[in-house]
């Protein structure tokens, strides 16, 4: 399977960002809802490739290594003579979460249909495919590039996982909805959130009506989160709300929606039907918010089995 979208240098602020002072000490790594998926997929069992433009600044290399280190084919990645993108974070384990980013002009923001023509042989092989509304807002390439990949691997008979992960920063409502609408009927798992993007994008703040909503489009299956401890699911035949397991030791909530996405799809690649491969990403996310950062925790896949058989134990759960 492949994930199109951007690589991100994060920096981990120790404090938060309205309290920071000279000497405020920070942890430096790699993050991007690409990367976060991507590193969630490969430990869930598929074979994962990495589709991004990286820059040419010093920390391209360790950032490849990083992604490499996290079981990511990145033979794929191609360069622009640009920088890096890269983002402050500073959060806790309440969720509550302020970031600072540094993308005009990044490499990731020169992502455009010549490299999904580039890609093809790739995309048009592929079992899956994952890339997400933050892709498609960096610049107007990139979201033709998102289409186009989208386009390419449905027509093919491949799965597209899609995660609108509308950020207002970076798009406004209109541009979001006209993205959402061009690939939600090649979408095969749509991941949102509610209310965040619920609201922002099919207008309403209830989980359900959400589904709905994003079904109407096109998208043949969705998972809405509503929060750290629910997740409804709808594919189309029956709606059901589903409890998340709870993580005993949150620390960061930072890519937790990547890790879901990733881990799903990966299961659905390698065979699992939907509710399994649900309830594998629900349990990969619970369990990645005991790390700090993006892909400051990334669960094996015993650990996400056995976490999710704990739950359905526990729950009751078919």
């Amino acid at each position: 399977m492949v994930v199109l979208g951007e690589v991100l240098v994060e920096v981990h602020a120790g404090t938060a960002l309205r309290e920071a002072a000279d000497g405020t000490p920070a942890r430096l790594s790699y993050s991007g809802d690409a990367l976060n998926a991507a590193a969630a997929a490969a430990a869930a069992g598929a074979r994962t490739a990495l589709l991004a433009v990286v820059g040419d600044d010093e920390l391209t290399a360790p950032l490849l290594r990083r992604a490499a280190e996290l079981g990511v084919d990145t033979s794929h990645v191609r360069r622009a003579p640009r920088p890096n993108g890269a983002y402050l974070l500073a959060a806790d384990p309440d969720g509550d979460r302020a970031f600072v980013y540094w993308r005009t002009a990044s490499a990731g923001s020169t992502l455009s249909t010549g490299h999904i023509a580039s890609w093809r042989t790739v995309l048009s092989r592929t079992k899956a495919l994952i890339t997400s509304g933050i892709t498609g807002a960096l610049s107007e390439s990139s979201r033709e590039a998102v289409v186009a990949a989208a386009e390419t691997v449905h027509a093919c008979g491949g799965h597209v996982s899609y995660d609108p992960n509308h950020r207002s920063r970076l798009t406004d409502r209109a541009a979001a909805r006209s993205l959402l609408a061009r690939v939600a009927p090649h979408t095969g798992l749509l991941k949102s959130s509610c209310p965040a993007d619920a609201v922002a994008l099919v207008d309403t703040a209830d989980p359900g009506t959400a589904a709905v909503r994003y079904r109407a489009l096109g998208a043949r299956a969705v998972a809405v989160t509503a929060g750290p401890d629910r997740l409804l699911l709808d594919d189309g035949t029956a709606a059901r709300l589903h409890s998340v397991p709870a993580n005993p030791d949150p620390v960061d909530a930072t890519g937790a929606g990547d890790c879901f996405t990733g881990t799903a799809t990966a299961r659905l690649a390698l065979g699992d039907g939907l509710a399994d491969a649900v309830a594998y990403g629900a349990a990969a996310a619970s369990l990645s918010v005991s790390g700090r950062g993006g892909t400051g925790r990334v669960p094996s896949f015993c650990e996400t089995r056995a976490l999710a058989a704990i739950h359905r134990a526990a729950t009751g759960a078919a």
